[in-house]
């Protein structure tokens, strides 16, 4: 019987693959894309069947049955992009905060009035598990449109057991019906409710008898993060509960010295974290010790940018120090207000002195192996997810230089079709 094909996309200007050794890239790795010219791509049951040179694809295929021939006519096509770290599932919004910050305010004096993630907090627990899967959508939708293929969703804004696992649903029935595929994220520890304030011990306590197991026994998330901030929660505190959540048989993630060096990174070495986040403020010696225990460092420059800070994560540091380095959104109702992660890919060009091609390595295998995907998704190779995106580009250099429009023409979701001409198809 002659091999099906369901779809052939052909005549591709330049193929990013990031076929590789299998596992992050790390340091000069991440200049490694595996570009290939005049490409093509097979796909069949919603995996990659063919990838290489249009002429080696048509000859692999030689007697195939080919359903759909797509033609890209020179642009550029990618591995689907991928955002790893995303607080996606909210109530409200918080533009009430922007005059406060162009008064002056920080982030930690806004959180300090009540503001900030606790404002968060309170409109989402007010909404009911239907308006905050309808405002999830809006946003899903919209990171599709950009080329997000795959997505982290951290919980974090119920701080209590059932607003948390409301936060969680959402995130699952969103699995169920939009193209975009989202990993949940358990963050019980985001921050410490009003109603424990001052009580801190008493509230990981909760997380750590009650939310994190029963979270478990649903199986709503496979990562537990948490907030590891002066003024959130320390370094004990946050090494208690996850170690609390690995025990669990949690992959753990850490938001960590975003703001203050307080130990975040060291913290993150020591529990070997499947990656930590931030890092604005991160010694030399909390990143070398990520490095030697394979953390990947996320980091998030639409945030840093949006908080109007004068210091970013020291992406090309980590670099040099040989980590492996993603690049995500943030996208939050707060302090990264965005679901445009080719925004973030601009500022992480601008701001972090990332090139282009570790940037389309952050954002595509090396964000897949921040969220546990790696096997699957993040690259172009035979027997993955044909997760695919072509650009409005004729190269990789243009997506980050050509600012402030949205590049993509075409999003490939599991071989099929579901962006097309920049618009989503329902």
């Amino acid at each position: 019987m002659a091999q099906q094909i369901d779809l052939l996309i052909h005549n591709i200007g330049t193929l990013v693959t990031m076929r590789g050794t299998p596992g992050p890239r790390k340091g000069s790795e991440m200049s490694e894309v595996g570009a290939i010219p005049n490409g093509a791509i097979a796909v069949s049951g919603g995996l990659i069947a063919a990838v290489g040179t249009e002429a080696d694809v048509r000859t692999a295929l030689e007697g195939a049955a080919i359903a759909t021939e797509y033609d890209a006519e020179g642009l550029l096509a990618t591995p689907g992009l991928i955002d790893p770290h995303t607080h996606l599932v909210h109530g409200g919004s918080r533009e009430h905060e922007l005059a406060l910050k162009l008064q002056g305010a920080s982030y930690l004096e806004i959180l300090a009035q009540g503001g900030g993630i606790l404002s968060t907090v309170r409109a989402t627990r007010k909404a009911s598990e239907d308006e905050l899967f309808r405002q999830a959508k809006r946003s899903l939708d919209t990171m599709l449109e950009y080329g997000v293929t795959t997505a982290e969703a951290k919980s974090g804004y119920g701080l209590t057991l059932e607003d948390e696992i409301k936060q969680l649903r959402v995130a699952h029935r969103l699995n169920q019906v939009h193209p975009v595929q989202l990993v949940s994220t358990f963050m019980g520890a985001h921050m410490v409710p009003e109603e424990y304030k001052g009580r801190a011990d008493e509230y990981v306590q909760l997380l750590i008898e009650e939310m994190l197991p029963e979270v478990k026994r649903q199986g709503l998330a496979e990562f537990c993060d948490a907030f590891c901030e002066h003024g959130v929660f320390t370094v004990k505190q946050t090494e208690r509960l996850l170690a609390a959540a690995k025990s669990l048989g949690f992959s753990v993630k850490l938001h960590a010295d975003e703001i203050e060096p307080i130990g975040g990174a060291e913290l993150a070495g020591k529990l070997g974290c499947v990656s930590a986040e931030h890092l604005l403020a991160a010694s030399d010696s909390g990143l070398e010790a990520m490095q030697r225990a394979g953390v990947i460092a996320v980091c998030l420059p639409a945030t840093s940018f949006n908080l109007r800070l004068t210091n970013h994560a020291r992406a090309r540091r980590m670099i040099e120090l040989g980590l492996a380095v993603a690049l995500a959104t943030d996208y939050n109702p707060g302090s990264s207000p965005t679901e445009n992660i080719q925004l973030a890919m601009t500022l992480a060009c601008l701001n972090l002195g990332m090139t282009p091609e570790e940037i389309i390595t952050a954002v595509t295998i090396n964000a897949a192996y921040a969220i546990g995907r790696g096997d699957r998704a993040g690259s172009l190779e035979v027997g993955k997810q044909a997760d695919i995106v072509v650009f409005n580009a004729p190269n990789l250099a243009y997506l980050p230089y050509h600012f402030g429009i949205n590049h993509v023409n075409t999003v490939v979701k599991l071989g099929r079709i579901v962006v097309s001409q920049g618009r989503r198809m329902e």
